[in-house]
């Protein structure tokens, strides 16, 4: 059995590292912050502790046979329902798959300081934020040129058609993906088109080609949020 002395200080490590990705949630204002990963990351680590150690006066019985890793096991599901808490679905979009991940690797952040790894758990802690505050900006860099967006404009009869939009907005068939046009009240034509894989750029400079084509009167733009973005 280990010491009283070594107990606390898992317990302490545990909830440390805990503290610094449930900092990097809070800071972005997520629901699951400083508390809830400090939680999760000492109740993590009891569980091993417990698993490790609170059954050794069993094991030393005769024709007892007990597998202490069992305990910490169930943590790694169990831990799952806790993290499907912080996921949200707000119309077609995603949010808060990277916290329900971060609260799952401070599960495993606690099972590695109740196991003693606590070289592990401390460079597992520095790969962790890392991944979530180091490669945010490169993130937010490739989604930005990966947006969707979609263009609504009014045009004379039969002055835009499914071949010139292509040649106006100067992009890749692959990347519309849906146009549909409707006759308009006064005579015009209403088309919608779609658009993937652009950036910022591309959508403004679709919208300028749009409101210069002949025959187009108006042009509305509306981007699109991607899966996950503000994660």
């Amino acid at each position: 059995m280990i010491s009283d002395t070594d107990i606390l200080l898992r317990l302490t490590v545990a909830a440390l590292l805990g503290s610094l990705v449930g900092f990097e949630r809070e800071r972005l204002l997520w629901s699951a912050g400083i508390r809830t990963h400090m939680l999760v990351s000492v109740g993590a680590c009891l569980f091993m502790i417990v698993s490790a150690y609170g059954f050794q006066r069993s094991t030393q019985l005769p024709h007892v046979v007990l597998d202490p890793s069992r305990v910490a096991a169930q943590v790694v599901s169990g831990v799952g329902f806790l993290g499907a808490g912080s996921i949200l679905l707000r119309g077609g979009t995603v949010r808060g798959l990277t916290t329900a991940a971060s609260i799952w690797a401070v599960a495993a952040l606690g099972l590695a300081a109740g196991g003693g790894l606590f070289f592990a758990a401390a460079v597992s802690t520095a790969i962790i934020l890392g991944i979530l505050a180091g490669l945010k900006p490169f993130e937010r860099a490739y989604r930005a040129r990966v947006q969707s967006c979609s263009f609504s404009f009014r045009c004379e009869r039969g002055a835009v058609s499914i071949e010139d939009l292509q040649k106006i907005l100067r992009v890749r068939s692959g990347q519309i993906k849906r146009v549909h046009v409707t006759p308009a009240d006064d005579g015009g034509d209403e088309t919608f088109v779609h658009l993937t894989r652009v950036s910022e750029a591309d959508i403004r400079s679709c919208a300028s080609r749009l409101q210069e084509a002949p025959g187009v009167h108006s042009v509305k733009a509306i981007r699109k949020r991607q899966i996950g973005e503000g994660d």
